[in-house]
């Protein structure tokens, strides 16, 4: 299999690592894959697999990360020799694009995963008028291949709604429950950030970036404080919009930038988990964190409304209501009681998202996709 992607590990963010899990995955069972994708001078971590680095540019705006200018004839040669037999396309970008058209010339079967809300990231980057023209790429872009895979139903939904896709599959994401555990609390580091052991720590988790609804979470957060709650908000990782969150989160503990088992600890140290992102088609961090035993308090997202169920392992609010988001962390904050049962439940639920189920069923589907493709 020859996968193409916008990030493989120049930036250690979700896609990325599920990318490399799948990578693993399948190498383990004897499927060779080939890897093409930017890479950066200084890499966020080792890549799995071999990887084929492709020519690209530091976006303007966003110089953390890079957009891949395509698929010279240099790595276009490497991908003709090593022959592949189905291509798996991460990103509808030039990279993808032109790799859909090869593999259309090759007659390759092609699928692609759906990792991004595009729509979103137009909104808070001041381009929403190009809104429109990016739908009606994606729809020629997604109508051309034999299967679309959204990490979750309501996404899922969404690409049939809009007509990108009626040949759609979800490819959920997993959780490593053992590292990700309610048993990794630890009230000392909670302390030495200076959390008394009376507050409610309610943290947010993931790049510090716009999209994520970063001022969101500082408004709530201070509406909390501003009205004498005992708790004290804990921001987990680090980006952009550092500066501004911390000049204008009041009462704020930046943790930042955490993985492996100092996330899970930060994760397992907190009380809620408040996620108002409205552009996850997944939601990662809010399954670590249910998986480490907290209740969710999110926006309604296509990614978040397959995972919290609202009133038992969480609540799902407008991220436009400002005020019912700051009323449901109020709720939780003041009954330590429900914070527990509904974070209990949150954990029996993640508990449900198991990796190797996960990457088997997308392994299954590949399968099916080539002998669809082979009229067998």
């Amino acid at each position: 299999m020859a996968l193409f992607t916008g990030n493989y590990n120049y930036i250690k963010d979700g896609v990325a690592l599920t990318l490399n899990r799948l990578v693993a995955f399948l190498e383990k069972r004897g499927v060779p894959v080939l890897v093409f994708a930017p890479v950066a001078e200084r890499p966020a971590f080792e890549p799995v697999g071999e990887l084929v680095p492709v020519p690209s540019f530091a976006i303007p705006t966003r110089k953390e990360y890079r957009i891949a200018t395509g698929l010279p004839e240099a790595q276009r040669k490497r991908l003709e020799a090593f022959g592949p037999t189905l291509f798996h396309i991460a990103v509808p970008d030039i990279l993808g694009y032109q790799a859909l058209k090869l593999a259309e010339t090759w007659n390759v079967p092609a699928v692609a995963s759906y990792h991004t809300r595009y729509d979103t990231y137009l909104r808070f980057y001041g381009l929403g008028m190009f809104g429109k023209l990016g739908q009606r790429y994606m729809r020629n872009f997604y109508n051309r291949v034999r299967r679309v895979y959204p990490p979750s139903e309501s996404m899922a939904e969404i690409i049939r709604k809009e007509g990108q896709s009626r040949h759609v599959e979800v490819w959920a994401r997993g959780v490593d429950s053992e590292l990700f555990s309610p048993g990794k609390r630890d009230m000392a580091w909670r302390r030495a950030l200076g959390i008394a052991d009376g507050e409610v720590a309610i943290s947010f988790a993931g790049r510090l970036v716009k999209e994520k609804n970063t001022a969101i979470f500082m408004r709530v957060m201070n509406l909390l404080t501003e009205r004498g709650l005992k708790m004290k908000p804990l921001v987990i990782g680090d980006g952009p919009e550092m500066a501004a969150m911390t000049a204008g989160l009041k009462n704020g503990v930046f943790a930042g930038f955490l993985h492996g088992e100092d996330l899970a600890r930060a994760y397992a140290s907190s009380d809620i988990f408040f996620f108002p992102s409205e552009s996850e088609t997944f939601g990662n961090v809010t399954l670590e964190a249910m998986a480490s035993g907290l209740t969710a308090v999110n926006a309604i997202a296509s990614g978040s409304n397959s995972l919290v169920i609202e009133g038992e392992t969480g609540h799902l609010v407008s991220a436009r209501d400002e005020q019912g988001l700051a009323a449901k962390l109020e709720m939780l904050v003041k009954d330590e009681a429900l914070r527990r049962r509904m974070g209990a439940a949150a954990r029996a639920r993640a508990l449900t998202f198991s990796w190797d189920a996960i990457l088997s069923g997308l392994l299954d589907s590949y399968r099916t996709v080539l002998r669809e493709a082979h009229g067998r």
